[in-house]
């Protein structure tokens, strides 16, 4: 069975993106954009893994996802993108497991992908 990635981005071009790459590559990808309450989408996915962007638009932040992620589930894999690296001084940012700075080659995600999916 394959993996299941949960996409969680604000444009739904990079959605799409993130999507069609990852889904090449023989992943289940499912999409949000990040204005649904995050833990009912958790549980009816059963994500392997969480793309999660930290500027979501909606006044919503992917750091307040990650913590209410984290609340529902201490163990799921959460990889933050971001096009900006001053997320890297906020202390709710230590809840992921991995960061990638938001590129349109996406091997540097792809890499951390298959290092936690295996």
């Amino acid at each position: 069975m394959s993996k299941k990635i949960m996409v969680v981005d604000d444009e739904l071009h990079i959605r799409m993106l993130y999507q069609e790459e990852l889904e090449a590559l023989g992943y289940d990808v499912v999409t949000s954009d990040g204005s649904n309450e995050i833990v009912p989408i958790l549980d009816k996915e059963k994500p392997d893994l969480i793309v999660l962007d930290i500027k979501l638009g909606h006044d919503k932040s992917g750091l307040d996802l990650l913590q209410e992620i984290r609340s529902q589930d201490q163990n799921i894999p959460v990889i933050l993108c971001t096009a900006y690296d001053s997320f890297q001084h906020d202390l709710k940012s230590i809840a992921a497991d991995h960061y990638v700075v938001k590129s349109v080659d996406l091997s540097e995600l792809v890499g951390k992908v298959k290092k936690i999916l295996g």
